[in-house]
């Protein structure tokens, strides 16, 4: 038995059918129903990606060798940068922090400053915010154009795991080498804070020194590796993500990568403030 075609009111007609008076409401709802929808599906889609990442992982024979590779590309090459941005970025706290202090406060302030702001923040969120726009943008911009010229198809052909091949060996390497590339942030990040403070504005080593120890603990490195790992898990997750379903060619290439930088930008800040919350009232 064939039902009558009867208008239904909730039938999804075009906008411009209703009338003037309704359609702005319409198009926002739709709007809104459209986002939330984009919203799950995508975030359906990392889920899958995720189960073929850990499916991955049962193939070492194919991404242990590209692993190592991956390691000296992400972890070696981005060292000097690292250490550039650490050495201004501690200088500049401890500067900032002796010329802020009002006549009375003890100068081994500036000391614990450097290193709280530095260990505790600034070493691994700069440090990771710099390596999304260099090693990110760059795993997105070669696994998207693998992708866009079939070179991930031939893979399969081949009888490789493209995703074990491609992906696996990346997220290993950025989950190992962020929390050495921070280590060294930290370090060089507190002795530029206490060189510019000994030598710059004349702070007595010993008294920077005594800031340095003051209220020390080992959860304090521990706090900033474990931002470190997150943010190399971030990382290596979103733009190989982008990458590996990028399409369109060239501009889908450009577009991927754009939109990896951004989206693991904003990951990096949100795991930012959540490590914060959970784990800050341990640093006490």
């Amino acid at each position: 038995m064939t039902l009558p075609n009867v208008d239904h009111p909730l039938q999804n007609r075009p906008t411009e059918a209703f009338p003037v008076v309704q359609r702005t409401g319409i198009r926002f709802f739709r709007r809104v129903t459209n986002t939330v929808g984009g919203l799950f599906a995508e975030t359906g889609r990392r889920g899958y990606f995720l189960r073929d990442i850990a499916r991955a992982f049962g193939d070492p024979a194919t991404y242990v060798p590209e692993t190592i590779r991956q390691m000296r590309r992400i972890g070696v090459d981005s060292l000097p940068l690292t250490v550039i941005v650490a050495a201004f970025i501690g200088g500049v706290v401890a500067l900032q922090t002796r010329y802020q202090l009002f006549p009375g406060v003890e100068l081994s302030i500036v000391g614990l400053a450097t290193r709280m702001v530095h260990v505790l923040e600034l070493g691994p969120l700069l440090t990771a915010l710099v390596l999304t726009g260099r090693v990110g943008a760059r795993m997105t911009a070669e696994i998207g154009t693998m992708r866009v010229t079939e070179q991930i198809d031939a893979l399969e052909t081949l009888a490789y795991d493209p995703v074990a091949f491609l992906v696996v060996p990346r997220l290993l390497a950025c989950l190992v080498m962020l929390p050495v590339l921070t280590i060294f942030a930290d370090a060089v990040g507190v002795y530029s804070g206490y060189l510019v403070g000994t030598k710059v504005t004349a702070i007595p080593s010993a008294d920077f020194i005594e800031g340095l120890r003051l209220g020390f603990t080992p959860f304090q490195i521990v706090y900033s590796l474990l931002k470190a790992f997150f943010f190399g898990a971030a990382i290596a997750f979103n733009c190989a993500y982008e990458g590996y379903n990028t399409t369109a060619g060239a501009e889908g290439v450009g577009r991927a990568t754009a939109r990896a930088v951004v989206i693991t930008s904003v990951v990096i800040l949100v795991i930012d403030a959540l490590t914060a919350v959970v784990l800050a009232p341990l640093l006490q």
